[in-house]
């Protein structure tokens, strides 16, 4: 009965204290890893969101009489009213600034993303009514268009996604180890000793002896 008793002691501790520390060292192993799962995959969007810039502006440069004479027009010759250059550019600094922020700083706010986002959207506002992009055909509204839907985005994947589901990785992780702290209140890691509950058994030999002086008291005496 007293094994079964320690048994069952340390099987309770073992079994609370096991999902616990599993626990706590996978949220450790994943804070190791250089950035979380979900910010590696802002960081993937914000480089596609470079890569897909830089396509566009690319054909747009081939499509309009070739890339070395479109690049000699648009960047040795920069025409803020014509150009599209200026946008990939924009598109250069949201990729420099975002990377830096969230992946090398690693930052948990919204202002850098604010800034940039900001930046873009009143750049490309004010491009549109003031320049001459909307009489070069298709790319005069694709490329501030792609560029607009991409910058806001990832304001919404950050600002949604990867802040709230970092916080609350961080707050089931700070309840997970307050629980594992108060565990061995609970559940004490040394095994219960068989000796606290053992109680030797009576003697065979001692019960003879008191029948026998029990009898001879109830002897008549003579």
């Amino acid at each position: 009965m007293a094994s079964q008793c320690s048994s069952s002691v340390g099987g309770a501790g073992s079994v609370h204290s096991t999902p616990l520390s599993a626990r706590i060292e996978s949220y450790e192993a994943g804070e190791k890893k250089s950035i979380s799962d979900i910010r590696r995959t802002f960081c993937l969007f914000v480089t596609f969101d470079l890569l897909f810039v830089t396509l566009l502006w690319i054909i747009e440069l081939n499509v309009n009489g070739g890339i070395q004479q479109q690049l000699t027009t648009e960047v040795l010759h920069y025409d803020y009213h014509k150009s599209f250059f200026d946008i990939f550019l924009l598109a250069v600094f949201r990729f420099a600034a975002l990377i830096l922020a969230y992946a090398v700083c690693k930052l948990r706010h919204w202002w850098a993303i604010a800034i940039t986002t900001a930046i873009t959207t009143g750049f490309l506002i004010v491009k549109v009514i003031v320049s001459k992009l909307l009489s070069q055909g298709a790319f005069g509204y694709l490329l501030p268009i792609v560029s607009f839907i991409l910058a806001w985005i990832e304001t919404w994947l950050l600002d949604f996604k990867v802040l709230p589901q970092e916080a609350g990785d961080e707050i089931r992780f700070l309840s997970v180890q307050h629980a594992s702290d108060h565990e061995p209140l609970l559940y004490p890691g040394r095994a219960v000793s068989e000796g606290q509950f053992y109680s030797p058994p009576e003697s065979m030999a001692d019960s003879d002896e008191d029948l026998d002086d029990k009898l001879d008291l109830e002897k008549p005496i003579v």
